[in-house]
């Protein structure tokens, strides 16, 4: 892992990781008025290929419209290539892309006007996010005792830095209690998603996920395993999920950037199926791993080669 080392875009310029600094009055680092994306670069036999970039530059862009942190420099031309030039300084084949973007030092108060609008990206080599056996071994679960927040209470479609302490108490929580994982509800008792993963059931062979009012992010690794879901000819529909679905679900598995497709085992020491990763989940992973190594047709146009 890469961790602290190479060279992160800092406000317009490269600069050595240990430099990428901000001053202890950040606006960000008091109120949590960051927002950000986790993107992953693949090595490829055609080289580096960073994956859907185009919609994660986007989400991000609308993540600070929402919070009203919109900056002449902040576009989606500009950040598409400074996403691939941290890729191409850092002489990565693969690694794991960070842009933010922040309320820098400028005042303090919950009025943040007053605060410069900061933007940076880093990268680092990163594997397997919840282990390496997971994505065949899968996942032991807990639903968290903590849910995510009601409507119109904190904007979920954004992917802000905030609204993540919410989900370092549900990831705390399992990890203490000896799970890899929590699995969040909505303020309905619906399910919602996990820390930072989106959420799949399947039953008699139909595939189920919760709908953006879950108080979900609506992830794009998500929205790209519908579409192999769909190509691969299963029925895929948005549902409100009871919380009993998870525990005689056929088979369940997280998405997301970091944890890509991760089969889950168990949920509150009640096995998944099997207890292991169910062939409809390993059939869209190996789909999935197939495009992201460009073995398999990119039919969607998903891969942007650096």
């Amino acid at each position: 892992m890469s961790w602290g080392k190479g060279r992160i875009w800092f406000n317009g310029k490269f600069v050595d990781w240990k430099d990428a600094q901000v001053h202890l009055m950040t606006h960000a680092l008091h109120y949590g008025s960051s927002v950000f994306e986790g993107i992953r670069c693949y090595n490829t036999k055609k080289g580096p290929a960073i994956f859907r970039l185009d919609e994660h530059v986007k989400r991000l862009l609308g993540s600070a419209k929402i919070y009203r942190m919109t900056d002449e420099r902040i576009n989606l031309k500009t950040l598409r290539q400074v996403c691939i030039d941290v890729v191409r300084e850092n002489k990565f084949q693969s690694c794991y892309i960070r842009p933010i973007i922040w309320r820098g030092y400028g005042g303090i108060g919950l009025n943040p006007f007053n605060c410069p609008i900061e933007i940076a990206v880093a990268a680092w080599e990163w594997g397997a996010y919840l282990g390496k056996d997971a994505l065949e071994k899968g996942v032991n679960v807990r639903v968290a005792s903590w849910n995510r927040a009601a409507p119109n209470t904190y904007p979920t479609l954004a992917k802000a830095g905030g609204n993540y302490i919410n989900s370092q108490l549900v990831k705390m929580e399992a990890v203490l209690d000896g799970y890899d994982e929590g699995i969040v509800l909505d303020s309905n008792g619906y399910v919602s998603e996990g820390s930072g993963e989106n959420l799949f059931v399947v039953k008699d062979g139909g595939i189920f996920t919760p709908p953006s009012s879950a108080a979900i992010l609506p992830g794009i690794t998500r929205h790209s395993v519908i579409q192999i879901a769909r190509d691969l000819g299963y029925e895929v529909v948005k549902k409100q999920v009871p919380r009993e679905a998870l525990y005689i679900a056929d088979e369940l598995f997280f998405t997301g950037t970091a944890a890509e497709v991760t089969p889950i085992a168990s949920v509150d020491k009640i096995p998944v199926g099997e207890g292991k990763r169910g062939p409809i989940t390993a059939r869209i992973q190996e789909y999935f791993f197939e495009v992201v190594a460009a073995t398999r047709e990119d039919k969607f146009g998903w891969l942007t080669f650096v």
